[in-house]
């Protein structure tokens, strides 16, 4: 598994919502200089989280984003999700293998691919702000 960086930048974003929770929409400009990350690459994520209904967005000249639920709510696996796709330490955890039945690594990386998701999914973005 590596994070990229989508996943970074989903969690920055997620982060800096979380820690101005309560004061509407957020600007991703005013994110973009707080983060000191490229406007660019904060837009493409921000997208990503608005697909995945994670934050909520608006238009206009007070818009932005906001997040969807309270801090709390979220897991860090499923920001990351949003912004990698997959987290999957193997491909052929996702997409199976013709080898599944007889490949003896398998139940290493399900193994692995289980403590890595109950150790992201067990921390929240409350966590990362507190």
């Amino acid at each position: 598994m590596f994070i990229t960086t989508k996943g970074r930048n989903a969690l920055k974003v997620m982060i800096d919502l979380a820690q101005h929770e309560g004061e509407g929409f957020i600007s991703l400009t005013d994110i973009a200089e707080r983060q000191k990350e490229s406007l660019k690459y904060l837009e493409a994520s921000a997208k990503q989280l608005s697909a995945s209904g994670l934050v909520v967005s608006a238009r206009g000249k007070n818009g932005g984003y906001k997040l969807a639920k309270h801090a709390a709510e979220y897991s860090v696996a499923e920001i990351l999700i949003s912004g990698e796709g997959s987290l999957a330490p193997v491909s052929c955890l996702e997409n199976g293998c013709e080898n599944a039945c007889t490949c003896q690594t398998l139940p290493l990386f399900k193994e692995l691919d289980e403590v890595i998701m109950n150790f992201l999914n067990s921390k929240s973005l409350i966590d990362l702000i507190q």
